[in-house]
């Protein structure tokens, strides 16, 4: 057996903090619904399909980026941080989003790409023309080294190195991403008042939080020193693929900056008046958990991060869970985590950890236990497995790059499914910009709605479940443990005392119930029920127990 025990760490919601214990609903808008016909989705598609994310009872929606945008990385190569794509629609449409949302009592949050913006920004178009112009330190700009080479070794998430010789300077710049994504200065002052305005622009718009691109990924070294080595026992493909040789290096310098957290500081007092809160992603394989806990410790720094633990290959045991909450327990018991198991960046956890129904079920019911906020994923509803793109049907240029050993990311950002027999499951009379999985129009949305048993009314069900217990939404948590295949723990409000365990494995498992007067709870996600303090697990199966 092993036994964790969590120290006890506060945990209260007011009406300010409606983020904390919230469920989040991720819109990769591309994909969502098309209402013109041109195969992409677009803004106006997101508001017809607004009241469908109202039943699954999710108190807000995370939108993909929507801004003006060539495109080259899908819209996280921002070229005007205060405008709408013409392929998405019309600031009025992205207004009509706001309302119809928050009409229907769902928050809206956008992401914002800070830490980088397109090579056709008026910013970077500025910037390369001379050395001396008005924001050329607006980017970051090397000499290059005595043999022309790049000033360091430092290297590109895409694959390659991350600087990129430049003509008219004479000089480097560099790019984490694509090279047509050069990245920020957060050292000039000029560009954290631009970022900080483009931020207000968007709350006086009325949205109520942010998703933070990248958000360790702001500062780099100012010396450019060289990161080192990382020994191939460290290396992990978390956030990169193992085929990339980004995870050959120990990223120190290239991000990951303590000068991140002044201005983390500065962004949640712009926020503040707006009751705004923000969820930042932290893209790092080795310190991602500790990077979260640093990024939203206290009042005055991020409300909500995630790193990838729950993103990765690796399938979740009752033994890694329990380890991964004492982990972020030490090093940010007084932060707030964001829990997912999908996004539009990973393989459909469905398809990458291999899972049954009932596993899946059972997943889906202990990340709405687990402490902190939750996201999930467009289709991850439905139960969507990745689906399969042909290399001559891929648009990501990170699977172009990497194939066949990496197929990048378009198996999880296919359309929506909506109408099982509709031309494109209805999400376009058009041709879509990726093509539509047979195996997901099977799981469309129209099939699920009759059949009381889909994973869809799943979902819906432990959304709700959430939301009744206090001590799931913003409880403490203790008394982690792992026995085999069993995890439990405890979730604790001034409220209740909900005790959860989870039967993480293919055979069932008997479970004697702490002392106490517990009450079964959940019996419409699948709780199994207690006869005198014993409870027989069947595989993938919870038991939820609350005492007040």
């Amino acid at each position: 057996m092993n036994t964790m025990t969590i120290p006890v760490q506060p945990g209260t919601r007011t009406s300010r903090e409606w983020w904390r214990g919230a469920v989040i609903y991720q819109i990769y808008p591309r994909s969502y619904q098309d209402s013109n016909g041109d195969g992409v989705g677009d803004l106006l598609g997101i508001v017809s399909r607004l009241p469908y994310i109202a039943s699954l009872g999710v108190d807000a929606i995370w939108i993909s980026p929507f801004f003006t945008s060539p495109m080259k990385d899908f819209g996280y190569d921002v070229s005007d941080y205060c405008d709408v794509d013409p392929m998405f629609g019309s600031m009025a449409d992205f207004d009509a989003v706001v309302t119809t949302a928050h009409a229907l009592g769902i928050k809206v949050m956008i992401d914002l790409v800070l830490s980088h913006t397109s090579a056709q920004h008026p910013w970077f178009i500025e910037s390369r023309q001379s050395r001396d112009n008005p924001k050329a330190n607006w980017y970051v700009w090397a000499e290059p080294s005595p043999d022309g080479t790049p000033p360091n070794n430092w290297l590109s998430m895409f694959g390659g190195s991350a600087w990129q010789w430049d003509s008219r300077r004479c000089q480097y710049y560099m790019h984490n991403f694509l090279t047509s994504q050069p990245d920020l200065n957060f050292h000039e002052p000029e560009v954290q008042e631009a970022l900080l305005d483009v931020a207000r622009f968007w709350l006086e718009r009325g949205v109520n939080g942010f998703r933070l691109d990248t958000i360790n990924f702001y500062f780099h070294d100012r010396q450019l020193r060289s990161n080192p080595p990382l020994p191939p026992e460290r290396r992990n493909d978390r956030i990169a693929p193992m085929v990339n040789p980004y995870n050959h290096q120990e990223h120190l310098y290239d991000k990951n900056q303590p000068e991140n957290l002044d201005f983390l500081r500065r962004l949640r007092a712009v926020m503040a008046p707006y009751d705004a809160a923000a969820v930042g992603e932290v893209g790092d394989a080795q310190r991602g958990l500790e990077i979260m806990g640093e990024y939203t410790a206290g009042d005055d720094l991020m409300q909500m991060c995630y790193a990838f633990e729950l993103l990765s290959k690796d399938n979740p045991t009752a033994q890694s869970l329990a380890e991964l909450m004492a982990e972020v327990t030490r090093v940010a018991g007084h932060g707030w985590a964001c829990w997912a198991m999908s996004n539009h960046d990973v393989v459909r956890h469905i398809s990458r950890w291999n899972l049954s129904a009932a596993a899946a079920r059972c997943l889906a019911t202990l990340l709405m236990c687990l402490r902190g906020s939750v996201c999930i994923y467009q289709g991850e509803e439905l139960g969507l497995p990745e689906a399969e793109v042909s290399f001559e049907d891929l648009q990501d240029p990170y699977g172009i790059e990497f194939w066949p050993e990496f197929k990048g990311r378009d198996g999880c950002r296919t359309p929506m499914v909506w109408e099982a027999d509709a031309l494109n499951a209805g999400f376009t009379t058009g041709r879509p910009w990726l093509p539509i999985s047979s195996e997901h129009q099977r799981l469309a949305v129209s099939a699920q709605e009759t059949d009381p048993g889909a994973h869809l009314h799943h979902y819906r069900r432990i959304i709700a479940f959430r939301h009744v217990h206090d001590a799931l939404m913003c409880g403490k948590l203790r008394d982690v443990r792992a026995e085999g295949d069993l995890l439990t723990f405890h979730r604790v409000s001034p409220q209740e005392e909900v005790f959860c365990a989870f039967n993480l494995g293919e055979t069932s498992v008997q479970l004697t119930l702490p002392e106490g007067d517990w009450q079964p709870i959940g019996a419409e996600v699948n709780s199994a029920a207690p006869r005198d303090g014993v409870v027989q697990l069947g595989h993938w199966q919870p038991c939820l127990v609350v005492r007040r």
